[in-house]
Protein backbone atom coordinates (compact mmCIF):
# COMPACT_ATOMS: atom_id res chain seq x y z
CA UNK A 1 0.00 0.00 0.00
CA UNK A 2 1.11 3.33 -0.76
CA UNK A 3 1.25 5.41 2.27
CA UNK A 4 2.61 8.69 0.30
CA UNK A 5 -0.37 9.04 -1.74
CA UNK A 6 -2.20 12.46 -0.26
CA UNK A 7 -5.75 11.74 1.64
CA UNK A 8 -8.48 14.14 2.22
CA UNK A 9 -10.60 13.55 5.79
CA UNK A 10 -13.89 15.24 5.74
CA UNK A 11 -15.61 15.75 9.05
CA UNK A 12 -17.47 18.88 10.59
CA UNK A 13 -16.35 16.93 13.89
CA UNK A 14 -12.86 18.38 14.48
CA UNK A 15 -12.98 15.34 17.01
CA UNK A 16 -13.73 12.86 14.56
CA UNK A 17 -10.66 14.51 12.20
CA UNK A 18 -8.40 14.20 14.89
CA UNK A 19 -9.20 10.65 15.93
CA UNK A 20 -8.72 9.87 11.26
CA UNK A 21 -5.36 11.51 11.44
CA UNK A 22 -3.95 9.75 14.19
CA UNK A 23 -4.97 6.36 12.91
CA UNK A 24 -3.89 7.35 9.79
CA UNK A 25 -0.47 8.19 11.14
CA UNK A 26 -0.41 4.68 12.55
CA UNK A 27 -0.91 3.01 9.46
CA UNK A 28 2.16 5.59 7.71
CA UNK A 29 0.09 8.03 5.74
CA UNK A 30 2.01 11.37 6.26
CA UNK A 31 0.08 14.08 3.77
CA UNK A 32 -3.69 14.21 5.43
CA UNK A 33 -5.75 17.48 4.89
CA UNK A 34 -8.82 17.87 6.05
CA UNK A 35 -12.06 19.85 5.54
CA UNK A 36 -15.54 20.67 7.46
CA UNK A 37 -17.41 20.47 5.13
CA UNK A 38 -18.49 19.06 1.41
CA UNK A 39 -18.07 22.83 -0.09
CA UNK A 40 -14.30 23.34 1.55
CA UNK A 41 -13.76 19.48 0.19
CA UNK A 42 -14.82 20.34 -3.15
CA UNK A 43 -12.32 22.99 -3.35
CA UNK A 44 -9.59 21.44 -2.04
CA UNK A 45 -10.25 18.86 -4.39
CA UNK A 46 -10.11 20.73 -7.27
CA UNK A 47 -6.66 22.63 -6.35
CA UNK A 48 -4.58 19.25 -5.27
CA UNK A 49 -5.54 16.02 -6.40
CA UNK A 50 -5.87 13.43 -3.56
CA UNK A 51 -5.28 9.33 -4.09
CA UNK A 52 -8.49 9.07 -1.01
CA UNK A 53 -11.33 10.99 0.47
CA UNK A 54 -12.35 9.68 3.61
CA UNK A 55 -15.97 11.81 4.41
CA UNK A 56 -18.23 11.60 7.24
CA UNK A 57 -22.26 10.41 6.21
CA UNK A 58 -23.76 13.36 8.43
CA UNK A 59 -22.54 16.99 7.49
CA UNK A 60 -24.31 19.93 7.02
CA UNK A 61 -24.88 22.02 4.54
CA UNK A 62 -23.66 18.95 1.96
CA UNK A 63 -23.69 15.18 3.40
CA UNK A 64 -20.79 13.14 2.54
CA UNK A 65 -23.65 11.15 0.20
CA UNK A 66 -24.10 14.48 -1.63
CA UNK A 67 -20.22 14.49 -1.77
CA UNK A 68 -19.45 11.69 -2.99
CA UNK A 69 -22.07 12.31 -5.93
CA UNK A 70 -20.61 15.63 -7.04
CA UNK A 71 -17.31 13.95 -6.80
CA UNK A 72 -18.77 11.21 -9.39
CA UNK A 73 -19.97 13.62 -11.43
CA UNK A 74 -16.90 15.69 -11.99
CA UNK A 75 -14.88 14.45 -15.05
CA UNK A 76 -11.50 15.49 -13.05
CA UNK A 77 -12.81 14.14 -9.73
CA UNK A 78 -14.44 10.77 -10.47
CA UNK A 79 -11.84 8.31 -10.01
CA UNK A 80 -11.25 9.57 -6.66
CA UNK A 81 -10.92 6.86 -4.56
CA UNK A 82 -13.83 7.17 -1.60
CA UNK A 83 -14.56 5.52 1.80
CA UNK A 84 -17.72 6.60 3.77
CA UNK A 85 -17.87 6.72 7.37
CA UNK A 86 -20.59 6.54 9.77
CA UNK A 87 -22.10 5.38 12.45
CA UNK A 88 -25.41 4.18 11.14
CA UNK A 89 -25.02 0.93 9.75
CA UNK A 90 -28.42 1.47 7.70
CA UNK A 91 -28.89 -1.22 4.95
CA UNK A 92 -30.48 2.18 2.72
CA UNK A 93 -27.40 4.25 3.39
CA UNK A 94 -25.12 1.19 2.19
CA UNK A 95 -26.79 0.43 -0.71
CA UNK A 96 -27.26 4.34 -1.40
CA UNK A 97 -23.68 4.78 -0.76
CA UNK A 98 -22.83 1.53 -3.49
CA UNK A 99 -25.22 3.42 -5.95
CA UNK A 100 -23.41 6.73 -5.79
CA UNK A 101 -19.89 4.92 -6.42
CA UNK A 102 -18.34 4.49 -3.21
CA UNK A 103 -15.41 2.53 -3.02
CA UNK A 104 -15.71 1.48 0.41
CA UNK A 105 -17.61 2.02 3.69
CA UNK A 106 -16.78 1.85 7.92
CA UNK A 107 -18.93 2.05 10.90
CA UNK A 108 -18.01 3.72 13.47
CA UNK A 109 -16.35 2.72 15.79
CA UNK A 110 -13.66 1.17 14.18
CA UNK A 111 -9.85 0.72 14.53
CA UNK A 112 -6.79 1.37 12.63
CA UNK A 113 -6.67 -2.23 11.55
CA UNK A 114 -9.82 -2.01 10.59
CA UNK A 115 -9.02 1.38 8.43
CA UNK A 116 -5.93 -0.32 7.57
CA UNK A 117 -8.17 -3.22 5.99
CA UNK A 118 -10.72 -1.03 4.13
CA UNK A 119 -7.82 1.64 2.38
CA UNK A 120 -6.14 -1.75 1.17
CA UNK A 121 -9.23 -3.15 -0.52
CA UNK A 122 -10.03 0.34 -2.32
CA UNK A 123 -6.36 0.94 -3.09
CA UNK A 124 -6.17 -2.85 -4.25
CA UNK A 125 -9.27 -2.67 -6.10
CA UNK A 126 -7.83 0.29 -8.19
CA UNK A 127 -4.58 -1.48 -9.02
CA UNK A 128 -6.56 -4.09 -10.78
CA UNK A 129 -9.44 -1.79 -12.49
CA UNK A 130 -6.46 0.26 -13.98
CA UNK A 131 -4.35 -2.94 -14.96
CA UNK A 132 -7.17 -4.48 -16.32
Amino acid sequence: MDTSVPILVVDDSGMMISILRKLLRQIGFVDVDEAVDGPTALAQLRRKRYGLVISDWNMEPMTGLDLLREIRNDEALKRTPFIMVTGEAKTEHVIAARRAGVNNYIVKPFNALTLKTKIETVFAARTVALTA
